[in-house]
């Protein structure tokens, strides 16, 4: 069976909080998590997500905003695919699909961050035609 490609209601984010769990190395809870989701989901945020058989095995959150610099754009967040499913071309089938459907809500860019360390991310953003635009800051307050 082949994978399948969605978004998910943002009442049934609950779903991908083990991803993203999985994905943060469990550096933030659970519970958490879903208090973020709760709150993320009366924002203009939706999730996209990867399933085979009724599993889901990889997710991006889609933030969508008007950009100055570049009018209409989506940044993903989150961006995770299990491991066990990757190297096998998903992620490259993945990012197509998302691009398709954010071009048809008319989205002019798509952005992104990842991290500094994250070097196998990087090659495979650069060979989805993603370019470094600047650095991504933080502050905790």
């Amino acid at each position: 069976m082949s994978y399948q490609f969605r978004i998910i209601s943002n009442k049934d984010l609950n779903q991908i909080v083990p991803l993203v769990y999985q994905l943060n190395d469990s550096k933030i809870s659970e519970e958490v998590l879903q208090f973020r989701f709760n709150e993320m989901k009366h924002q203009n945020y939706q999730c996209a997500v990867v399933s085979k058989e009724n599993e889901l095995v990889g997710v991006t959150g889609l933030w969508f905003c008007t950009r100055h610099y570049m009018g209409k754009s989506v940044e993903l967040d989150h961006v995770f695919i299990k491991p066990e499913h990757r190297g096998n071309g998903l992620g490259k089938q993945f990012m197509a699909w998302i691009n398709n459907y954010v071009k048809e809500k008319g989205c002019n860019s798509i952005e992104l961050n990842t991290y500094v360390q994250n070097n196998p991310s990087h090659k495979f953003y650069y060979n989805e035609g993603f370019e470094i635009l600047g650095y991504h800051f933080l502050k905790k307050i």
